[in-house]
């Protein structure tokens, strides 16, 4: 596979996730709220990196656990209670990115708001 195949195929996942995921979509309006909020705050460079980064995360968490979920869809149609530990620790991974983004935020973008609307 070339290199561009694989940019290809990546960005083909992507748009699948955003097609099927109701998760993912979800993740992806947060991002862009996000993104919206730290250009209206103006946020430094330092926080812009937590802020990113926090946000790579959740969305690469939540393609891994789309792709976990979909492959023992896939080997293991019925119920199994592998299957089962798989998808739920797959999901338990998001879960805790998605918490870790979450603090992230509050941290940075709570004492700016609270400024920009309490003071």
């Amino acid at each position: 596979m070339n290199r561009k195949n694989a940019f290809v195929n990546a960005f083909h996942g992507i748009r699948a996730a955003f097609r099927d995921e109701r998760n993912f979509k979800i993740h992806t309006v947060v991002a862009l709220l996000a993104l919206l909020t730290g250009y209206c705050l103006r946020l430094s460079a330092t926080e812009w990196l937590w802020v990113s980064l926090a946000m790579a995360m959740v969305m690469a968490a939540e393609l891994i656990n789309t792709a976990i979920e979909a492959l023992f869809d896939f080997v293991s149609p019925g119920e199994h209670p592998l299957a089962k530990k798989a998808k739920d620790t797959a999901a338990a991974a998001v879960l805790i990115v998605a918490v870790f983004a979450l603090v992230v935020g509050l941290v940075i973008f709570g004492p700016k708001l609270c400024r920009q609307f309490f003071y």
